[in-house]
């Protein structure tokens, strides 16, 4: 339960433990000291503020050679202070408005399109399935533009062939390229994956959870669950939960999901059976369709449970019937694919909603959208139930536990 917050004189006056810092593009945004967290919206009054991108005439930034801190330095008396002085003239935002964005980008652009321009130089990425189809495309956009990726893949030698092939294009991407093994049908391997993560890294700027399967005929992981239901949904609600504490107000969640969940036929009251069914009642479309629904559920859900973090959480349709290697699984699937191939999106096309809803500056606030052909698009009447949302979660984090906890026994 949120612990009320002091009485004050002034609605704007930070509670204790809380601190105003501004971004260096002018998004102001709180620290909490106390609990380690950031968020974009003021502590009291719920709002947004931006300043001017310059410092105010006669102010310079520093680096505090003894610690490494910035400080700020008025020229004319050499006064040196820790606050930032744009702060002094910040004004509040508009409340942001969905409809008020604009569409800078169509279903023709491409990632590194989108990127244009853009130097992600000191960023951090961790993609699932990055080795091949939109997510190779989308870990070398961001690598070619200075992006660190993390590559969260089974295949440890199809990955570094991906990794190659970067390389061989621009070595200093190749090099901010790193593998690190995650078989998603093993909870036990998403365990053991965040545990080498938070090892290595401090925090994450983009998680992109993009790993999925397709066309599979029925089998079950080492878990015990319809392997659909757990590559493409369980295994990624257990990842992000484990990698909670490497996300901050700048970070962005990006589910990638498909126009497909519109067919789903999961029922409005969610029991285990409905997401990981038995094999007399599995139909490799189905759970296609079902686990989609699955995505755009859990991106809600995750948006409203991280929002006063200041995370941002969207759910994503990279392109109809793309021609990658998710329709590996059985043959009809790999013609239609094939004969469909001149009509549809390029990967590095489908690669763009992703990269957009990663970086894109005008987001900063929004959470909780899904997006087609890098815009909001509305998505199906089920997937904005906030019944099914919670019932999810609540599923997943059970299913999760006992799957754990078997695993210590």
């Amino acid at each position: 339960m949120p612990v009320p917050l002091p009485e004050s004189d002034s609605e704007d006056e930070l509670p204790p433990a809380w601190e105003e810092r501004a971004t260096n593009d002018g998004f102001v945004y709180y620290v909490n000291h106390q609990t380690k967290s950031t968020q974009w919206t003021h502590p009291r009054t719920g709002k947004m503020k931006r300043v001017s991108g310059e410092l105010p005439l006669g102010w310079s930034k520093q680096v505090e050679e003894p610690t490494g801190k910035i400080i700020f330095v008025e020229d004319a008396t050499q006064r040196k202070s820790y606050t930032d002085p744009r702060l002094a003239f910040a004004v509040e935002e508009a409340p942001q408005v969905v409809g008020e964005l604009r569409q800078r980008f169509d279903a023709g652009t491409n990632a590194l399109q989108v990127l244009h321009g853009r130097d992600l130089s000191g960023k951090i990425a961790l993609i699932t399935g990055a080795n091949v189809g939109i997510g190779f495309e989308t870990a070398r956009s961001l690598a070619l533009h200075g992006c660190e990726v993390i590559f969260a893949c089974r295949n440890e030698s199809a990955t570094k062939e991906a990794i190659e092939k970067v390389l061989a294009e621009k070595e200093a991407a190749g090099r901010r390229c790193k593998f690190v093994k995650l078989d998603l049908a093993s909870l036990r391997s998403v365990k053991e994956f965040a545990r080498q993560v938070k090892a290595e890294y401090k925090r994450l700027d983009y998680l992109i959870l993009n790993a999925g399967v397709f066309a599979l005929p029925y089998s079950t992981t080492e878990d015990g669950f319809e392997t659909t239901f757990q590559v493409s949904h369980l295994s990624h609600f257990y990842l992000a939960n484990l990698l909670a504490g490497l996300l901050d107000h700048t970070s962005r969640v990006v589910v990638v999901s498909s126009e497909s969940h519109r067919f789903s036929l999961l029922p409005n009251d969610l029991s285990e059976s409905d997401l990981s069914p038995p094999a007399n009642k599995y139909w490799s479309m189905t759970a296609y369709n079902n686990v989609k629904l699955l995505n755009v559920l859990f991106a809600c859900e995750l948006s409203k449970r991280w929002k006063t973090r200041g995370i941002s959480v969207f759910a994503v349709h990279p392109g109809n019937m793309v021609s990658s290697q998710i329709a590996r699984n059985w043959w009809f699937f790999r013609l239609l694919f094939t004969i469909v191939r001149p009509f549809t999106k390029s990967l590095q096309q489908a690669a763009s909603t992703t990269i957009y809803c990663a970086t894109a500056p005008e987001l900063n606030g929004f959470t909780g959208l899904y997006f087609n052909n890098c815009y909001v698009c509305d998505p199906s009447g089920p997937s904005k139930s906030e019944r099914m949302q919670q019932s999810l979660w609540t599923l997943s984090e059970k299913m999760v536990e006992r799957s754990v906890n078997q695993e210590a026994l």
